[in-house]
Formats: structure tokens, sequence, C-alpha cells
């Protein structure tokens, strides 16, 4: 049934403003919580009537009382606001492998509305509906709580309903050519447009600011929406961006064959079992002393934390590393030599026989070798597996190469996957267009232009805050991208784009790190009153070793450095 046909056949008498559809917004604001509940209770006729989008079903439309949040600690969410919550789906399309596809969206339109508009970035292979109150890091006040309509989209593809086992599970939608763009991009501008559209006839009026936050491939599709839709945000804060998800995947699979090697040393045969047990915690531990050893002075302070990003090469590391080497068989405060020569292969990054690099090398940092990092590398004993098998491994079979290997969601058959790839001969599919696939998945998912020039007359302003012991998307190529930037605007990207690397996290927080920041607030200062932000203040949590530190963010080429009475300011060193 297409359900733009549909015309709304009653008025909402109780609103005081009277009726009002899109491109005609009401002749003025709807005041108290009568009105907008009952407009709320209606909402599915009326959206149904003129929706931008194509077979819009509305399945929730549903008034919600202010409501506590459960929870202790710093990280306690404020109370919910009273606000109109608005479910459904839209468009669909029958696919090669998987059944119907559509995409889900959600919605939450708050009574005291700021005039503010913000879009909540997915994460993962998506699949599934964030809860779209505005979640934008640790311990921050909820774009909802603040006031703001918060829009949420599962890309396309349902996790449960177009989960083939022998296809990938949860990740068979890319065996689709329709179900892999919409998750690497095409679902993103209709879901925006029909966020608009939901504020303009909800409230009666269009949006005053429209941001975007998204962290991994929520961070993606910020990159997506700068680079393909730039005229849809005034701002976007775009963290840990998987802007080059592909060629990650690729660095994945080399991770998972040098942790291999490690075990076929071991004369074990290489299982996902056997990775969680490649370094016990006193090992890792060793691996983030020997970094600091190298490399934490080279910011002017001993405080354990590398924030001279990008100086901290192997060439520094490695003799650290070497020093903390076994010296004798039975040695346990050691490292062997086979786990050293894993670190330092994928710490290069990934490359072919001839030695091209296929991604990025990776920043030597304080939080390599924590809980952060192992969970993607190597997993926890009585843990999660390998992420970078269960996920990466996953998603370069399923997604990220033309065409898709059918392949079952098991991580064992992950891993012998994995560890048959061949970079010389399987890498250049990531680029290939072979029928029915008109694109390849880089064009589809790839989001790493340096061209933003459209997105910069717009007047659009982009945060890209990285971690800098990210173990999914290195923090190096983030910076070589806003190299590139910076280059095609003539040394003066920082006007409209910053990255803010946050020595120490890991994927999208957690590690030795301030990894309580607000991006948000900084992106309002930028785009509302016009303050590019300098630093952005962060602080350390209390599982870190420096519980409440304070120290600032600083926009690339900037670090953080020490004025020797505690406090950070930023700064190019010897400047």
């Amino acid at each position: 049934m297409n359900y733009r046909a549909v015309l709304a056949t009653t008025c909402l008498a109780t609103l005081l403003a009277g009726c009002a559809g899109y491109g005609e917004p009401a002749s003025g604001p709807v005041a108290g919580v009568s009105s907008l509940s009952d407009r709320c209770a209606a909402l599915g006729a009326d959206l149904m009537a003129g929706a931008p989008v194509d077979d819009l079903v509305i399945t929730t439309g549903a008034w919600k009382e202010a409501a506590a949040v459960e929870g202790t600690g710093p990280d306690t969410q404020p109370m919910t606001p009273a606000h109109c919550l608005v479910e459904g789906y839209y468009g669909g399309h029958e696919g090669l492998v998987g059944g119907s596809y559509r995409t889900g969206f959600r919605m939450r339109l708050p009574l005291d509305w700021n005039g503010r508009f913000l879009f909540e970035g997915g994460g993962g292979s998506n699949g599934l509906i964030r809860d779209a109150t505005g979640q934008n890091g640790l311990g921050n006040t909820p774009a909802l709580s603040r006031g703001y309509a918060v829009i949420a989209q599962d890309s396309g593809h349902d996790n449960d309903r177009n989960n083939v086992p022998s296809h990938g599970g949860q990740l068979a939608f890319g065996h689709d050519p329709q179900a892999r763009a919409d998750y690497g991009h095409a679902s993103l501008k209709p879901t925006y447009d029909l966020g608009q559209f939901i504020v303009t006839t909800f409230y009666g009026r269009k949006s005053d600011t429209n941001l975007f936050w998204g962290c991994s491939k929520g961070g993606q599709e910020g990159m997506a929406f700068a680079q393909r839709y730039p005229d849809a945000f005034d701002g976007i804060v775009a963290m840990a961006p998987g802007m080059s998800l592909p060629r990650a995947a690729l660095a994945q699979t080399w991770d998972t064959q040098a942790l291999a090697k490690v075990l076929t040393s071991r004369g074990e045969t290489p299982t996902v079992n056997g990775l969680r047990t490649l370094f016990s915690d006193a090992q890792f531990d060793l691996v983030g002393k020997a970094t600091l050893a190298a490399c934490d002075r080279l910011d002017g302070a001993e405080d354990g934390m590398v924030t001279a990003i990008g100086q901290c090469t192997t060439a520094r590391v490695e003799p650290e590393l070497r020093a903390r080497q076994c010296k004798a068989n039975g040695e346990s405060e050691c490292l062997d030599k086979a786990q050293v020569d894993a670190l330092i292969e994928i710490m290069a990054g990934p490359r072919d026989a001839a030695g091209n690099s296929l991604y990025s090398s990776w920043a030597w940092d304080g939080g390599v070798g924590s809980q952060g990092w192992q969970v993607w590398k190597t997993g926890f004993v009585g843990g999660p597996p390998s992420l970078n098998v269960v996920l990466g491994g996953n998603a370069l079979a399923s997604i990220f190469t033309t065409l898709p290997t059918p392949i079952e969601a098991d991580e064992e058959a992950l891993l012998k996957w994995q560890l048959a790839f061949d970079f010389d001969k399987d890498a250049p599919k990531i680029y290939a267009v072979e029928p029915p696939y008109t694109t390849s998945a880089w064009q589809d998912v790839g989001m790493r232009s340096t061209d933003l020039s459209a997105f910069r007359e717009h007047g659009g302003k982009l945060i890209v805050p990285h971690g800098s012991s990210d173990p999914v998307f290195s923090v190096l190529d983030t910076i070589d991208w806003w190299n590139g930037v910076n280059a095609a605007n003539d040394g003066a990207a920082a006007d409209f784009a910053r990255v803010f690397p946050v020595p120490g996290m890991t994927h999208c927080r957690g590690g030795p790190s301030t990894d309580h920041f607000d991006a948000l607030a900084a992106l309002e200062s930028w785009v509302i009153d016009g303050v590019a932000p300098a630093a952005i203040p962060a602080t350390a949590a209390d599982e870190t070793p420096w519980p409440g530190r304070e120290m600032p963010l600083c926009p690339y080429p900037q670090i953080a450095l020490a004025d020797g009475d505690g406090s950070y300011r930023c700064g190019v060193p010897g400047q």
C-alpha cells in the first residue's frame, strides 16, 4: 500500500493553531501539554498524507510524560522530558538475499522544544534503531533533554528480519546492492527529509538549527552528510569516523593474520579462543609501559599520556619492546619474540606483497594494549571474542568486497576465512564493480573525500574527535584526511573543520584518557554563537590512573602542553 496517497480525513480540533500539513505550517505556536499530546496521538494521518518518502507507515504515535532515568553515579542521565514518540518505517524493496528491506526510524519531539533538530548516528553494522534520545558522549546531557527534536534510523535493514545465517547472519544485507548502498549512505538523506517533515508538521514551523552527532559508523554517517548531502546540516560531530570502513576491515584481517602467527609459533592451531589467550594482562601492561617509556616525555611532561600525536613511532617504541623481550624459556614477566613481531606488524598497517599501504599505520599511544584495545584485537578470556574476527571479518566478507562471500556467521568459520584472505588477490575487491552491483563497496561506504567545498560554502562546521588508541579506525588516517582537506583549502581547513585527537582513548570511549567531553556543546557554540573551539575541555574517568584529571582536547596540529603546575594548554611544541 502506498501511504503517500492516503489523505488525512479529520482536523485536529483541539489545536489552537488549527490544521497544518507539510509546507503549510500552523499559523502560530501550539502551547500546552494537552494540545501537543493530542497532536501526537493523531499525527500519523497528517504525516502519511504528504510525507517526502515512499510507503510511510507510522506504527507508534504516543505522548510520553516526563520520566526519571534509572541509574546512579556520574554518568546518570537527567530526566527524560515530556515528548511525542513517533516510530515507523518507509520505503522497501525485495532483496536478492534476506527478504524484504525497509528503513525503520524513531523520533522524539519534546514539549519544550528549543527549535533545534538532531540526527543521531548509528553504529557497527546498524540494523537496529537507536533510542533517539540523542546520546552524545559519556556523562553528557542527551540532546532530547537539551530540548532537541531527535531522529534515529536503522540504515535500511533489520538485524532480526533480514538475518540469514548462511550469508553472514545480521550482515546478510551486504548481499543486496540496494541494502548495501542504504547502509553506506542512501538511507540518510530520506530519513533527514522525513525528520524535517515531522518537525514541521508537529510544531508548525521549521527547525532553526540542524545538527548531527555520531561515533564510529555514526561518524561515517556524519562524513557522508558533509560530503554527499552538504546542505543538510549546520554542524556535524563525526567522532572516530569510519570514513575508510572497507580499508579498515582489511586492517582487521591483517591484524588477525599477524596474531595467528604467534599461535603458530607455539605449535598451536589458530582458534578464536587461542587469540583470547595470546597475551596475559601483565604482558599487555608491558606494552603500555614500553610505549610510555619511549614517548611520554615527547610533549614535555611525564604524565602517563602521549599527547604528541604522530610523533610516537615504531622506531622509538620497538627498542623498548625488545628490551622487555624474554631472554630465556620459562620467563613470565616478559614478551616473547613472536608477540613483539606481531605488534610491530599490526601497527605498521596492512600492505600488499609490493609493500604498498592498503589502509594506514596506527599511533603508538598509552592506550595500546588496554582493554578497549584488546577487545577488538584478541578478545577476552571468559568474555567476548575478537571483534576483529566476528565483526571485522564478517563485514569484509559480506559487505566490503564485491562480490560478497556467503559465509556462516560462526566465529571459527570467520577466522578461517580471514586467515585465507590474500592481500594481493582479494584486497582489490573493495573497489570492484561486478553485476548485480553497479557501485563498489568503497563507493557505497567509503566517505574519505577531501573535497568539502560545498559543505564549507553552506556554512557547515565539522568537529572530529578521535581516540589516539582507537583499535578500529586509525587516528593517523583521520589526520591524513584532514591534512588533505587543509591542502585543498589553502591551509584554512580549521575555519570549518577541526580534528581533536584524544590521547589514550580507544574506540569512542575508554582507555587511560580524558574521555568525558562535550563535543555537542562545542559545536553549538561554533554554529550558533560563531565561536570556533580553540579547545574542548575534557576530564578523566574514575577508573583511569588519574581520576578527575582535566586537560584540553586540542585541534590538530596543536597538542596539550603541560604548564608545570598540573594544568595544560594547547599549542605547538617549540613555538
